[in-house]
């Protein structure tokens, strides 16, 4: 069964260039080290009928927004594997500098899901 690690990410809309650098670089390691699929996608239309919209529900700060990301896996253990080859890959670490980051990781909502429908 598929796996998914995703992610809610507030980001400041003037690191978006910065934050899109990092994440393709982190796209290519998690991909080296065997994701199947790897996503970024910047919030875009927020107004909604129902439900909470994902700005309130991150508690945007002015001149934020939000990105909501997801890798696939082929199992959780399949994850657990990649994972783990990609928090020992030193590349990682660089991308982690917390003088460096595009975005308060203290915020960031992360999960690992199982798949319910699709893939």
């Amino acid at each position: 069964m598929r796996y998914v690690d995703g992610f809610v990410i507030p980001v400041p809309k003037k690191n978006l260039r910065s934050y899109a650098r990092m994440a393709k670089k982190a796209e290519d390691i998690w991909r080296e080290h065997g994701a199947i699929d790897y996503k970024e996608c910047v919030g875009d239309d927020f107004r909604v009928e129902f439900g909470v919209p994902f700005p309130r529900m991150m508690k945007l700060k002015p001149g934020e927004t939000v990105v909501f990301s997801y890798i696939v896996f082929k199992s959780r253990a399949h994850r657990d594997r990649v994972n783990a080859k990609v928090m020992g890959d030193p590349r990682v670490k660089d991308l982690c500098d917390p003088k460096n980051m595009p975005l308060d990781i203290k915020r960031m909502v992360y999960g690992g899901f199982k798949v319910l429908v699709g893939f």
